[in-house]
């Protein structure tokens, strides 16, 4: 018998075990959210081997999920032990997750409510955008079946979104900065603004932007982080530029594009991240044209992670190309991302974009990129995020 959310019949369970066969993965299942936590309703496949049980309640704060939802993960991850992004995150150890592929569950009003998830003992550098279409696929009917059913998840909407406007009326909000180098010579040539949240007692960083596009306030988080990474901005001393991320939906509301457009000196640069869904290009291309005219670049982000980053490229034709970090791991020893990066450069090198790795760790993973005709890198071997009080610029 099914529970009031619909989400643990054999119809689910069939589905579920159609996506975990479809990518070669050792599990799939189905969640909701509640209040800073996702319950699994749902699961098949090798659960005792990779520590899941259905009924299983976990914190949204430190999963994958929220990444996902917030655009901090793509949702495919193909090496989740060795992506900076993942392999330091307790979940990554409990559950011995090598790769991961996930997409949301959506209410009737869009807002996600929980998350359909296939995940693997293994690397999985078979996966790519065809397989999270395949997810996306599949949770949308699962989607479809849930807003059919009695509501269930969603009942706590409003408290939720009261707990965030609360929030985002304290304004609590710390900017750090992570350089951008020339890997030639490691001079840094700009940085990402990257949100802290100090003063949210909920799911970190990405459980508060995923909580906040979940109530319908995804944007006004957005606008004040912006607010607080343009303050940071208009106190660095050297012109370097700063870029900060937004969605697409932020950047086509007009306090966002308002606030970016004011007049200042210090130069900035807008990232759009290859996970970030856009429905309207031609007001995005509206948008980006008004940036340009004011000497705002535009970058778009994890190029090389699927399709959307290439739709991307070729639709907003950006001035940033920067390379997903899957692209980079490993790429001193695996010949088809070295196909794969050389590729990008060309075509950079044809639109006048300039390119930037991301994630960059070792050195001998700058040296292949180097190799390649890639000048501009970012990552933990040239520097951590750091409050922009003790960033010397």
């Amino acid at each position: 018998m099914e529970d009031e959310d619909g989400l643990d019949g054999e119809w689910v369970h069939w589905l579920l075990d159609a996506a975990r066969a479809r990518l070669g993965m050792d599990i799939a299942w189905v969640s909701v959210f509640t209040e800073g936590r996702q319950l699994i309703t749902s699961a098949v496949g090798d659960l005792a081997g990779m520590n899941v049980r259905e009924g299983m309640s976990a914190p949204l704060e430190g999963s994958y999920c929220v990444r996902v939802l917030s655009g901090q993960l793509p949702p495919v991850v193909t090496g989740a032990a060795r992506d900076p992004r993942t392999r330091d995150l307790g979940i990554t150890a409990e559950l011995g997750i090598g790769s991961y592929v996930g997409a949301p569950v959506r209410d009737a009003d869009h807002r996600p409510v929980g998350m359909l998830c296939c995940l693997s003992r293994e690397a999985g550098s078979h996966l790519d955008g065809d397989s999270a279409r395949t997810v996306e696929l599949l949770a949308d009917l699962i989607s479809d079946h849930l807003r059919n059913g009695p509501p269930g998840a969603a009942r706590d909407l409003a408290a939720r979104r009261a707990r965030v406007r609360e929030f985002l009326a304290s304004g609590a909000v710390v900017t750090h900065l992570q350089p951008v180098v020339d890997m030639t010579s490691g001079v840094v040539v700009g940085h990402e603004a990257l949100s802290r949240f100090p003063g949210w007692t909920g799911p970190g960083v990405a459980g508060l932007f995923s909580e906040a596009a979940a109530v319908g306030l995804g944007v006004e988080l957005e606008l004040l982080a912006l607010r607080a990474a343009l303050d940071v901005a208009d106190g660095l001393s050297a012109p370097l530029p700063v870029a900060v991320n937004l969605s697409p939906e932020a950047l086509l509301a007009d306090p966002v594009l308002h606030l970016l457009l004011e007049p200042r000196d210090h130069p900035l640069a807008v990232e759009i991240t290859e996970h970030s869904r856009i429905d309207d290009y031609d007001a995005v291309l509206v948008a980006t044209t008004r940036l340009r005219e004011r000497g705002i670049g535009v970058s778009v982000d994890d190029a090389g992670a699927g399709y959307a980053s290439l739709r991307h490229i070729l639709r907003l034709r950006p001035d940033v190309i920067k390379l997903d970090i899957g692209l980079v791991m490993g790429v001193h020893t695996d010949l088809a991302r070295q196909a794969m990066t050389s590729a990008m450069v060309a075509f950079a090198g044809e639109t006048g974009a300039r390119l930037v790795a991301e994630g960059v760790e070792d050195e001998a993973e700058r040296d292949a990129l180097l190799g390649r005709g890639v000048r501009f890198g970012q990552g933990y071997l040239f520097g951590r995020p750091r409050p922009a009080e003790e960033v010397l610029v």
